[in-house]
Protein backbone atom coordinates (compact mmCIF):
# COMPACT_ATOMS: atom_id res chain seq x y z
CA UNK A 1 0.00 0.00 0.00
CA UNK A 2 1.34 3.36 -1.00
CA UNK A 3 1.93 5.46 2.47
CA UNK A 4 1.44 9.04 0.35
CA UNK A 5 -1.59 10.61 0.74
CA UNK A 6 -3.32 12.45 -2.40
CA UNK A 7 -4.60 15.98 -0.87
CA UNK A 8 -7.94 16.97 -3.11
CA UNK A 9 -8.26 20.42 -1.60
CA UNK A 10 -11.14 21.67 -4.12
CA UNK A 11 -13.98 20.93 -5.89
CA UNK A 12 -12.56 21.79 -9.04
CA UNK A 13 -9.86 19.19 -7.88
CA UNK A 14 -12.09 16.65 -7.41
CA UNK A 15 -13.44 17.40 -10.68
CA UNK A 16 -10.50 16.82 -12.72
CA UNK A 17 -9.43 13.83 -10.54
CA UNK A 18 -13.22 12.29 -11.67
CA UNK A 19 -12.50 13.07 -15.21
CA UNK A 20 -15.95 15.78 -15.08
CA UNK A 21 -16.69 18.78 -16.57
CA UNK A 22 -15.02 21.68 -14.95
CA UNK A 23 -17.71 22.42 -11.53
CA UNK A 24 -20.51 25.34 -12.58
CA UNK A 25 -20.31 26.63 -9.27
CA UNK A 26 -16.50 26.65 -6.57
CA UNK A 27 -17.82 25.50 -3.29
CA UNK A 28 -20.28 22.57 -4.43
CA UNK A 29 -21.31 20.26 -7.37
CA UNK A 30 -23.06 17.61 -7.63
CA UNK A 31 -22.21 14.61 -9.83
CA UNK A 32 -23.45 11.11 -11.18
CA UNK A 33 -21.21 8.34 -11.30
CA UNK A 34 -22.03 7.37 -15.12
CA UNK A 35 -20.35 10.36 -15.89
CA UNK A 36 -17.02 9.69 -14.44
CA UNK A 37 -14.16 8.51 -15.97
CA UNK A 38 -11.33 8.45 -13.60
CA UNK A 39 -7.98 10.30 -14.28
CA UNK A 40 -5.39 8.07 -12.70
CA UNK A 41 -5.98 4.01 -11.17
CA UNK A 42 -6.97 4.33 -7.45
CA UNK A 43 -6.06 1.02 -6.40
CA UNK A 44 -3.58 1.26 -3.31
CA UNK A 45 -3.76 5.04 -3.27
CA UNK A 46 -4.81 6.99 -0.20
CA UNK A 47 -6.77 10.27 -0.66
CA UNK A 48 -7.71 13.22 1.72
CA UNK A 49 -10.41 15.61 0.53
CA UNK A 50 -10.41 18.90 1.51
CA UNK A 51 -14.51 19.35 1.68
CA UNK A 52 -17.53 17.26 2.41
CA UNK A 53 -18.14 14.47 0.30
CA UNK A 54 -21.37 12.43 0.24
CA UNK A 55 -21.53 9.35 -2.46
CA UNK A 56 -24.46 7.39 -3.01
CA UNK A 57 -23.80 4.12 -4.65
CA UNK A 58 -26.74 1.58 -5.45
CA UNK A 59 -24.18 -1.56 -6.83
CA UNK A 60 -24.62 -4.02 -4.92
CA UNK A 61 -21.95 -6.08 -5.16
CA UNK A 62 -19.26 -4.44 -3.22
CA UNK A 63 -18.85 -5.59 0.53
CA UNK A 64 -16.63 -2.65 2.03
CA UNK A 65 -19.59 -0.86 3.84
CA UNK A 66 -20.39 -2.98 6.54
CA UNK A 67 -24.08 -4.27 5.28
CA UNK A 68 -25.52 -7.31 7.18
CA UNK A 69 -28.91 -9.25 7.14
CA UNK A 70 -30.77 -6.28 9.04
CA UNK A 71 -29.89 -3.87 6.47
CA UNK A 72 -31.67 -2.61 3.63
CA UNK A 73 -29.83 -3.34 0.13
CA UNK A 74 -31.54 -1.15 -2.08
CA UNK A 75 -28.67 1.54 -1.87
CA UNK A 76 -25.24 2.80 0.68
CA UNK A 77 -24.63 5.77 1.00
CA UNK A 78 -21.02 6.90 3.04
CA UNK A 79 -19.93 10.22 4.39
CA UNK A 80 -16.53 12.22 4.10
CA UNK A 81 -15.45 15.02 5.88
CA UNK A 82 -12.52 17.32 4.94
CA UNK A 83 -9.26 15.71 6.21
CA UNK A 84 -10.46 12.47 6.71
CA UNK A 85 -8.28 9.38 4.35
CA UNK A 86 -10.04 7.13 2.23
CA UNK A 87 -8.91 4.44 -0.13
CA UNK A 88 -11.32 3.68 -3.08
CA UNK A 89 -9.92 0.30 -3.78
CA UNK A 90 -10.65 -0.69 -7.72
CA UNK A 91 -14.67 -0.52 -7.77
CA UNK A 92 -15.74 1.71 -10.94
CA UNK A 93 -18.02 4.74 -10.48
CA UNK A 94 -18.86 4.01 -13.77
CA UNK A 95 -20.28 0.32 -13.23
CA UNK A 96 -23.12 2.00 -10.62
CA UNK A 97 -25.42 3.32 -13.06
CA UNK A 98 -27.68 5.93 -11.02
CA UNK A 99 -25.23 6.77 -8.25
CA UNK A 100 -24.05 10.27 -7.30
CA UNK A 101 -21.93 12.21 -5.15
CA UNK A 102 -22.11 15.69 -3.26
CA UNK A 103 -19.21 17.44 -2.96
CA UNK A 104 -19.43 21.12 -1.04
CA UNK A 105 -16.27 23.08 0.62
CA UNK A 106 -16.48 24.20 3.90
CA UNK A 107 -16.71 27.71 2.95
CA UNK A 108 -19.86 27.37 1.45
CA UNK A 109 -21.77 26.47 5.20
CA UNK A 110 -19.44 28.87 7.32
CA UNK A 111 -21.66 31.71 7.23
CA UNK A 112 -25.15 29.70 7.78
CA UNK A 113 -26.95 27.51 10.72
CA UNK A 114 -25.64 24.25 8.62
CA UNK A 115 -22.15 25.76 9.35
CA UNK A 116 -22.47 26.13 12.73
CA UNK A 117 -24.30 22.55 13.70
CA UNK A 118 -22.30 20.45 10.66
CA UNK A 119 -20.77 18.89 13.63
CA UNK A 120 -23.62 17.29 15.14
CA UNK A 121 -23.94 15.26 11.86
CA UNK A 122 -21.66 12.61 13.49
CA UNK A 123 -21.71 10.30 10.72
CA UNK A 124 -18.89 12.19 8.84
CA UNK A 125 -16.65 10.51 11.35
CA UNK A 126 -17.36 7.16 10.11
CA UNK A 127 -15.56 4.69 8.96
CA UNK A 128 -16.28 3.59 4.96
CA UNK A 129 -17.68 0.16 6.76
CA UNK A 130 -20.10 1.60 8.52
CA UNK A 131 -21.95 3.47 5.78
CA UNK A 132 -25.59 4.33 5.77
CA UNK A 133 -27.76 1.41 4.09
CA UNK A 134 -31.15 2.29 2.50
CA UNK A 135 -34.62 1.71 1.46
CA UNK A 136 -36.13 2.04 -1.70
CA UNK A 137 -38.32 4.68 -0.39
CA UNK A 138 -35.29 6.50 0.96
CA UNK A 139 -33.64 6.24 -1.90
CA UNK A 140 -36.25 8.17 -4.01
CA UNK A 141 -36.27 10.71 -1.62
CA UNK A 142 -32.70 11.08 -0.94
CA UNK A 143 -31.92 11.31 -5.01
CA UNK A 144 -34.98 14.03 -5.02
CA UNK A 145 -32.89 16.22 -2.91
CA UNK A 146 -29.83 15.42 -4.63
CA UNK A 147 -31.57 16.33 -7.83
CA UNK A 148 -32.84 19.47 -6.51
CA UNK A 149 -29.14 20.65 -4.94
CA UNK A 150 -28.74 19.90 -8.99
CA UNK A 151 -31.06 21.63 -10.57
CA UNK A 152 -29.90 24.79 -8.44
CA UNK A 153 -26.43 24.15 -9.02
CA UNK A 154 -26.99 24.10 -12.89
CA UNK A 155 -29.12 27.13 -13.19
CA UNK A 156 -27.79 30.94 -13.20
CA UNK A 157 -25.94 32.39 -9.99
CA UNK A 158 -27.92 34.52 -8.11
CA UNK A 159 -28.94 35.81 -4.73
CA UNK A 160 -30.63 33.20 -3.45
CA UNK A 161 -28.51 30.55 -5.23
CA UNK A 162 -26.32 29.46 -1.80
CA UNK A 163 -29.22 29.84 0.16
CA UNK A 164 -31.38 26.99 -1.65
CA UNK A 165 -28.78 24.70 -2.29
CA UNK A 166 -27.41 25.07 1.32
CA UNK A 167 -31.09 24.46 2.42
CA UNK A 168 -31.49 21.47 0.51
CA UNK A 169 -28.35 20.05 1.54
CA UNK A 170 -29.17 19.78 5.51
CA UNK A 171 -32.52 19.01 4.62
CA UNK A 172 -30.57 15.88 3.07
CA UNK A 173 -28.36 15.63 6.40
CA UNK A 174 -31.18 15.46 8.55
CA UNK A 175 -33.07 12.54 6.49
CA UNK A 176 -29.84 11.08 6.66
CA UNK A 177 -29.51 11.45 10.45
CA UNK A 178 -33.13 9.82 10.50
CA UNK A 179 -32.67 6.89 8.73
CA UNK A 180 -28.97 6.29 11.02
CA UNK A 181 -31.14 6.25 13.86
CA UNK A 182 -33.25 3.87 12.04
CA UNK A 183 -30.37 1.53 10.94
CA UNK A 184 -29.02 1.54 14.93
CA UNK A 185 -32.79 0.60 15.75
CA UNK A 186 -32.92 -2.38 13.44
CA UNK A 187 -29.86 -3.74 14.09
CA UNK A 188 -30.06 -3.44 18.10
CA UNK A 189 -29.74 -7.18 18.41
CA UNK A 190 -26.44 -7.10 17.33
CA UNK A 191 -25.80 -3.84 18.99
CA UNK A 192 -26.55 -5.25 21.93
CA UNK A 193 -23.44 -7.77 21.51
CA UNK A 194 -21.45 -5.04 20.99
CA UNK A 195 -22.31 -3.16 23.96
CA UNK A 196 -21.61 -6.19 26.04
CA UNK A 197 -18.16 -6.77 24.78
CA UNK A 198 -17.45 -3.05 25.27
CA UNK A 199 -18.33 -3.35 28.71
CA UNK A 200 -16.05 -6.62 29.32
CA UNK A 201 -12.95 -4.72 27.49
CA UNK A 202 -13.11 -1.36 29.90
CA UNK A 203 -13.47 -3.77 32.82
CA UNK A 204 -10.85 -6.17 31.90
CA UNK A 205 -8.49 -2.64 31.36
CA UNK A 206 -9.41 -1.62 34.47
CA UNK A 207 -8.65 -4.92 36.36
CA UNK A 208 -5.15 -5.47 34.42
CA UNK A 209 -3.85 -2.40 35.86
CA UNK A 210 -3.38 -0.80 32.76
CA UNK A 211 -5.45 2.79 33.80
CA UNK A 212 -2.38 3.14 36.07
CA UNK A 213 -0.18 2.39 33.68
CA UNK A 214 -1.88 3.98 30.34
CA UNK A 215 -3.71 6.14 31.46
CA UNK A 216 -7.86 6.76 30.82
CA UNK A 217 -8.27 5.02 27.41
CA UNK A 218 -9.27 7.15 24.83
CA UNK A 219 -12.95 6.76 22.24
CA UNK A 220 -10.87 5.50 19.71
CA UNK A 221 -8.91 2.94 21.69
CA UNK A 222 -11.93 0.81 22.46
CA UNK A 223 -13.44 1.63 18.76
CA UNK A 224 -10.31 0.13 17.18
CA UNK A 225 -10.46 -3.23 19.81
CA UNK A 226 -14.03 -3.99 18.75
CA UNK A 227 -13.32 -2.83 14.93
CA UNK A 228 -15.15 0.29 14.20
CA UNK A 229 -14.82 3.91 14.40
CA UNK A 230 -15.15 5.52 17.30
CA UNK A 231 -17.10 7.70 16.54
CA UNK A 232 -19.78 5.01 15.78
CA UNK A 233 -19.39 3.26 18.83
CA UNK A 234 -20.31 6.19 21.01
CA UNK A 235 -23.91 6.95 19.16
CA UNK A 236 -24.45 3.44 19.21
CA UNK A 237 -23.91 3.36 22.41
CA UNK A 238 -26.11 6.36 23.29
CA UNK A 239 -28.75 4.76 20.90
CA UNK A 240 -28.32 1.41 23.04
CA UNK A 241 -28.08 2.98 26.66
CA UNK A 242 -28.30 6.52 26.55
CA UNK A 243 -24.77 7.48 27.18
CA UNK A 244 -21.92 8.32 24.90
CA UNK A 245 -18.56 6.66 25.25
CA UNK A 246 -17.00 9.40 27.04
CA UNK A 247 -19.72 9.59 29.87
CA UNK A 248 -19.69 5.90 29.49
CA UNK A 249 -16.35 5.61 30.47
CA UNK A 250 -16.01 8.70 33.14
CA UNK A 251 -19.18 7.17 34.67
CA UNK A 252 -17.26 3.51 35.33
CA UNK A 253 -14.32 5.77 36.88
CA UNK A 254 -16.43 7.71 39.16
CA UNK A 255 -18.34 4.65 40.30
CA UNK A 256 -14.86 3.01 41.20
CA UNK A 257 -13.54 6.08 42.85
CA UNK A 258 -16.48 5.88 45.25
CA UNK A 259 -15.46 2.09 45.98
CA UNK A 260 -11.98 3.23 46.29
CA UNK A 261 -12.56 6.58 48.66
CA UNK A 262 -14.64 4.64 51.00
CA UNK A 263 -12.94 1.20 50.87
CA UNK A 264 -9.42 2.48 51.48
CA UNK A 265 -7.42 4.87 53.10
CA UNK A 266 -5.25 6.01 50.25
CA UNK A 267 -4.83 10.11 49.45
CA UNK A 268 -7.03 11.25 46.74
CA UNK A 269 -3.91 11.95 44.70
CA UNK A 270 -3.12 8.56 45.01
CA UNK A 271 -6.55 6.89 43.66
CA UNK A 272 -6.75 9.97 41.07
CA UNK A 273 -3.37 8.24 39.69
CA UNK A 274 -4.45 4.86 39.81
CA UNK A 275 -7.74 5.91 37.58
CA UNK A 276 -5.54 6.85 34.75
CA UNK A 277 -5.39 10.46 35.62
CA UNK A 278 -2.48 12.58 35.21
CA UNK A 279 -3.48 15.52 37.50
CA UNK A 280 -5.23 14.60 40.74
CA UNK A 281 -7.16 18.39 40.24
CA UNK A 282 -8.59 16.79 36.57
CA UNK A 283 -9.93 14.00 39.05
CA UNK A 284 -10.93 16.10 41.62
CA UNK A 285 -13.24 18.45 38.97
CA UNK A 286 -14.89 15.42 37.11
CA UNK A 287 -15.66 13.77 40.83
CA UNK A 288 -17.92 17.01 42.08
CA UNK A 289 -19.01 17.20 38.13
CA UNK A 290 -20.49 14.15 39.03
CA UNK A 291 -21.96 13.65 42.53
CA UNK A 292 -22.02 17.48 43.43
CA UNK A 293 -19.03 17.45 45.83
CA UNK A 294 -15.67 17.22 46.38
CA UNK A 295 -13.85 13.22 46.82
CA UNK A 296 -12.41 14.60 50.33
CA UNK A 297 -16.36 15.74 50.88
CA UNK A 298 -17.50 12.38 49.58
CA UNK A 299 -15.36 10.45 52.03
CA UNK A 300 -16.04 12.33 54.79
CA UNK A 301 -19.87 12.13 54.79
CA UNK A 302 -19.96 8.51 53.88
Amino acid sequence: MSSEIIHVKSVADYHRLAGLESPRHPLVSISYHKDTRATMDFEGKRFAFGFYYISYKNAKYDMRYGRNSYDFDDGTLMFMSPGQIIMPGNSSHDEDDGGWSLAFHPDLIRKSPLGKKIHDYSFFSYDVHEALHISETEVKLLTGLAEKIDMEYRQNIDQHTQNLIVSNIELLLDYCNRYYDRQFYTRTNLNKDYVTRFEQLLQDYYTSGQLAEKGIPTVNYFGEQLNMSGHYLSDMLKKETGKSLKKYINDFLINNAKTMLLGSASPVSQIAYSLGFEYPQHFSKLFKQKTGMSPVEYRSLN
